[in-house]
């Protein structure tokens, strides 16, 4: 068993991608009005909430499978690109990956419309621990929860 490993995922959005982008890189703060079911607090530990927030350390507190977990992250932006990458620094699911890094690509599809390709990259401490499938879907579904509150703004 390869204990490396990466999941992707496309998820097609009735939202312009300068918004999307713009919501993750400048209003993050925003997230836990946003999808509150998922995400309860978002925290800054170094750098900045604004939109030169490239590199900044944040602390996400969480609820996935009906526990609450922690996620120290440095973020990194692409703006040419439309990237956030997401790397992992501490918590929760480093009781079972050595390595998590998370990436949101937003691809403009026309008029109104994007798609976000959400990747995770990760390498497991061993064998044992399940695919970090649940975090992948969470992603996804936050992506959605953002489209969702950028369709009603």
């Amino acid at each position: 068993m390869t204990l490396v490993g990466k999941l992707e995922s496309e998820v097609e959005l009735n939202t312009p991608s300068h918004r999307f982008y713009k919501l993750f890189k400048e209003q993050i703060s925003h997230i836990p009005d946003i999808s509150p079911k998922l995400i309860q607090k978002v925290k800054v530990h170094d750098g900045d909430w604004s939109k030169h927030g490239h590199g900044s350390i944040k602390i996400w507190n969480y609820n996935i499978d009906g526990r609450d977990e922690v996620f120290k992250e440095r973020v990194e932006f692409d703006d040419k690109k439309l990237v956030v990458k997401i790397i992992g620094l501490e918590g929760d699911v480093f009781k079972h990956y050595k390595s998590f890094v998370g990436t949101y690509q937003v691809v403009p599809k026309g008029p109104g419309r994007s798609a976000i390709i959400f990747t995770l990259e990760y390498e497991k401490l061993h064998d044992g621990p399940p695919y970090p499938n649940k975090y992948h879907e969470a992603m996804n579904n936050l992506a959605k929860d953002i489209e969702s509150h950028l369709k009603n703004k």
